[in-house]
């Protein structure tokens, strides 16, 4: 894969602070959560000043429908390495401008996890983030049936959870937990 994720720790920022703490740190590729479409612009520019590999969250940009003209925008003015998405038409017009597709699935039950797996068939996105991410067995299952990497996100609270995922077959955990930032 061209855009290959190589790092074990994804550190998500949700302020704007903590992207500034991230321009500092040894973390090739950083995931912007939260911000406001007015942002979005100066804060790709600015990582791209750092040599950072800039991850969004489309879904989660203020004043940004998340959809295939969010994505136009993002890709010709922001300029990413990356979007993560629910939403399977923002994946693909992702994967039409060339840039990383992270698929972000909420598995709650068996009725979601099947949905998720039908829905991966359709939008082949680069990577799966899979939420809640502390489920090992999840991990490798949808791994196994995918054969799509995955990232585990979501109440990653220890280096321990940390450990389990990437030993579940996990290729990153995001966290927007600063202590787990830390390189071991």
């Amino acid at each position: 894969m061209a855009n290959q994720i190589n790092q074990p720790i994804l550190p998500a920022a949700r302020t704007l602070k903590e992207f500034d703490e991230l321009m500092e740190s040894c973390y090739e590729r950083i995931i912007l959560l939260n911000a406001h479409i007015a942002q979005v612009k100066p804060l790709g520019k600015r990582a791209r000043a750092f040599g950072k590999k800039l991850l969004i969250h489309a879904d989660l940009i203020d004043g940004l429908k998340s959809d295939e003209y969010a994505m136009d925008f993002l890709a010709q003015e922001v300029k990413p390495d990356g979007i993560i998405t629910t939403r399977n038409s923002v994946i693909l017009a992702a994967k039409k401008k060339g840039l990383i597709s992270i698929q972000r699935l909420f598995l709650i039950d068996t009725m979601a996890l099947d949905s998720s797996l039908t829905q991966l068939e359709r939008t082949k996105p680069d990577y799966v983030e899979v939420l809640p991410g502390i489920i090992p067995h999840l991990i490798e299952e949808i791994t196994e049936r995918t054969k799509i990497p995955v990232i585990a996100g979501g109440f990653i609270r220890t280096k321990e959870d940390v450990d389990r995922a990437l030993q579940a077959g996990a290729t990153s955990v995001t966290t927007s937990r600063r202590e787990l930032w830390a390189k071991s």
